[in-house]
């Protein structure tokens, strides 16, 4: 008699769009995680770059690939394909530029295990520029009120998206991803699962959380924030309150490079991290040298406070 594959516990969301550059390093930060119970679902969105084979090679070395390719769709219908392939009883997502921490998925799956009313946990992040280099750690609320509060006056990413593991019965109960939200996905999805169940963070990084000015936070950060006020409107609406003033009226703010790079340098330098706030105070100096935000952040990363 033929026997059928175990179900693993854990399946692992990741769809990919043109990511070759950092592709290896976060499938094998997965494929290398301690807690080895689990199916890694890939969804290779329309790439038109070397993904593809890459994909297939590491695929080919480890059964717990399952591999999807076909044309463009968009970020939110790939993550919704994959849930509906997902086989597990948690949801564990990620992206294809991050790089998770070993023991990510044993200490996610265990908190789960051991509260039960939690629909979905994440983690601290350490926040690192393109090449690696270590800026600061977020995501520092822990508790289900301090989290929701922050997503209902709009900090969304309190839990980081790919940094979170979740029942899946709580995310096909909530019909998992609406895909009417351009670029706000995420704080939307969070919002309805505390309302669903609560919602938490290990005090303890994760994830190694990659920021680029090619990502979607800095290239559609206007449609991003505009997104965003929308899905806050709705889940205002949900809970029978009204909207603040405050949030509603929210300017849309945008930001040249220099200033994304002066944010990193500062971020960088309140953590200590001074070899970060020195090389993105210089590029936002080189971006921007007769600006006196950029001589101010470059004195005080040289002199590392």
């Amino acid at each position: 008699m033929e026997l059928k594959p175990a179900i693993p516990s854990l399946s692992v969301l990741m769809p990919v769009y043109n990511n070759a550059r950092h592709l290896r390093q976060a499938v094998e930060s997965i494929l290398q995680q301690t807690y080895t119970d689990f199916e890694f679902i890939i969804i290779n969105d329309g790439s038109s770059d070397n993904s593809q084979a890459i994909l297939e090679e590491l695929a080919a070395k480890d059964a717990r690939i399952r591999l999807v390719s076909r044309p463009n769709t968009g970020y939110c219908r790939a993550l919704n394909e994959a849930l509906g392939y997902a086989r597990g009883e948690f949801i564990g997502r990620m992206d294809a530029d991050d790089i998770a921490i070993p023991d990510r998925f044993e200490r996610q799956v265990a908190y789960l295990r051991a509260h039960p009313e939690c629909v979905a946990v994440g983690g601290r992040v350490l926040l690192m520029d393109d090449v690696g280099v270590p800026l600061c750690e977020m995501c520092q609320e822990q508790t289900h009120e301090a989290i929701d509060a922050a997503h209902m006056a709009g900090r969304g990413g309190t839990i980081a998206h790919p940094a979170m593991t979740a029942r899946k019965s709580a995310m096909v109960a909530i019909g998992g991803y609406d895909e009417s939200y351009d670029f706000a996905e995420d704080l939307d999805f969070f919002l309805r699962m505390a309302e669903y169940g609560r919602v938490a963070n290990l005090d303890c990084v994760v994830l190694r959380y990659r920021q680029h000015l090619a990502s979607i936070g800095y290239t559609k950060s206007e449609i991003q924030q505009r997104s965003a006020l929308t899905v806050l409107k709705a889940a205002y609406k949900r809970r029978g309150l009204e909207l603040p003033a405050e949030i509603e009226s929210r300017p849309v703010e945008t930001s040249s490079a220099a200033q994304v790079h002066r944010k990193w340098a500062w971020w960088a330098l309140d953590a200590g991290n001074l070899r970060g706030a020195r090389k993105h105070a210089w590029l936002a100096f080189l971006r921007e040298p007769f600006s006196a935000d950029s001589w101010r952040a470059l004195f005080c990363a040289l002199r590392g406070h």
